[in-house]
């Protein structure tokens, strides 16, 4: 059986009987001063203009990588319009090392937002925003891809999220427990404002980008995070940024398995 259909039996199972208590305690660090947020600049909010926030990376002096869902509205499920988003590169304590509005927001071509198994869609669930004007590395480097991580591997979280969302959080204590076509199973802290969030796996001293959260939701008794796995996916959306092959998505939500975070 494929280990994302173990994931929806264990999620119904325990939305059914209530919470139940993660084995490993969360072990969050608040880079909440100039020198704990140093060479993390790149890791900002996106803000969408009244309909909440997600994270995202900047992944080049113009472009933002993040999760697709961030950009639909969870009442209506239409698309956000891209003038309404913002990133906010290393937002910290009311402010941020640069601040740039959408250009554009370009969507991965497969993503859809709708369907009985919401989990599916974490395999595509990536979205690259370009901004309205680069941002100088010299301030904010961005940061690159790595390779794909194996089952067991350590990756670190830098995130925003509810009740912390003036100052990303940094959780070293994560692992890759799982798995699936383009779906990293991990056991990283998420909660609503994460989306979007970078995980990263260091080579040689130099974190790169791994994965993408796309979900919450709970796994073999504890609390887990989905994550689009890198990098084809985001290959894929960039050559749509490329040749502007998206296509629009105004569908609504319908309810399912994993809570997107």
């Amino acid at each position: 059986m494929r280990l994302i259909a173990l994931l929806i039996v264990s999620i119904w199972v325990y939305v059914a009987v209530g919470p139940v208590n993660s084995t490993d305690a969360a072990s969050l660090t608040t880079l909440d001063t100039a020198d704990r947020s140093r060479g993390w600049e790149g890791v900002g909010r996106v803000n969408l203009d009244g309909a909440g926030f997600c994270t995202g990376t900047l992944i080049s002096p113009e472009l933002v990588l993040t999760a697709a869902h961030c950009m639909y509205d969870r009442q209506s499920g239409d698309r956000i319009a891209d003038s309404r988003v913002a990133f906010l590169a290393g937002w910290r304590n009311g402010e941020a090392a640069a601040q740039r509005r959408a250009r554009q927001v370009v969507i991965h071509p497969d993503y859809v937002y709708a369907g009985h198994n919401r989990i599916d869609r974490a395999a595509r669930d990536l979205a690259v925003i370009q901004l309205d004007r680069p941002i100088a590395a010299e301030g904010v480097p961005p940061f690159s891809a790595g390779r794909a991580p194996e089952i067991g591997d350590s990756v670190e979280l830098v995130s925003y999220a509810m009740n912390r969302d003036n100052a990303l959080s940094l959780e070293k204590q994560c692992h890759v427990l799982g798995k699936d076509p383009g779906v990293l199973v991990l056991s990283c802290d998420v909660d609503f404002g994460s989306s979007g969030a970078p995980v990263f796996i260091e080579t040689d001293g130099t974190p790169r980008i791994v994965s993408v959260v796309s979900a919450k939701a709970r796994w073999r008794e504890r609390k887990v995070a989905l994550g689009t796995a890198l990098p084809e996916p985001l290959q894929e959306v960039l050559r749509a940024l490329e040749t502007k092959a998206t296509r629009p998505q105004n569908v609504r939500p319908v309810s399912g398995t994993a809570q997107e975070p």
